[in-house]
């Protein structure tokens, strides 16, 4: 089964970032996760549209944007004109998901959803045959270094059952506390994209960790 490593830069050095971005453009990470927060969905507010697109200029990495905002639908087909790959948006904060897939689509990237660890897979089952990709939060939206929720992959066990038994062609992405510790454990649950961010750019190595990660 597909494994892929994509690392957080909402964990890198925002003084140094294109030396960070470098560094994972040089690594044997697949993509590159970048956090948007906007301070109403979750408490905190990351970056916007200038830092991606910088960001875009600096790797050919995969760019996966994970959209902590409200109306995720009247964003997406920016964060698409600056480059995003995958473009994922919360189930609890979109009205009319189905119209959020089609807008992201229509715009020229893959789809996503996220679930909170408070909402059920039951959440999004109605609609998983329409996604590229389900992103499973092992901890609360909106800060790094928090600690891995290991009732997460209940959920990503779930997910995949669904998604073998019905041939969906459908990523399952985990994000919060990944490390080579648990990263086993995670691939073995079903996942085939582990997001790290401080187990990452806080190693000695973070070329090494990523490989660590990778081969768990």
């Amino acid at each position: 089964m597909t494994r892929i490593v994509a690392p957080s830069i909402l964990s890198a050095d925002f003084g140094n970032l294109e030396r960070d971005i470098k560094m994972l453009d040089r690594s044997v990470a697949e993509w590159v996760h970048i956090d948007i927060m906007d301070g109403v969905f979750v408490p905190n507010i990351s970056l916007g549209f200038p830092v991606m697109k910088a960001v875009r200029k600096a790797t050919s990495k995969v760019l996966d944007v994970h959209l902590m905002i409200v109306e995720p639908e009247r964003y997406a087909k920016r964060f698409v004109e600056e480059g995003a790959d995958y473009v994922v948006f919360h189930h609890e904060a979109c009205a009319d998901p189905r119209a959020a897939i089609a807008e992201i689509k229509a715009a020229g990237a893959k789809a996503g959803v996220s679930i909170k660890p408070g909402t059920p897979v039951e959440a999004v089952l109605d609609y998983l045959s329409e996604l590229d990709l389900v992103l499973v939060m092992s901890v609360e939206p909106g800060f790094g270094g928090q600690s891995f929720m290991p009732h997460s992959l209940d959920k990503v066990r779930a997910l995949r059952k669904v998604i073998d038994e019905k041939g969906y062609n459908c990523l399952i992405e985990i994000d919060g506390g990944i490390s080579a510790k648990n990263a086993r454990e995670v691939y073995d649950a079903g996942v085939n994209v582990a997001v790290a961010g401080s187990s990452v750019f806080n190693a000695e190595s973070p070329q090494q960790a990523i490989i660590d990660i990778l081969n768990a």
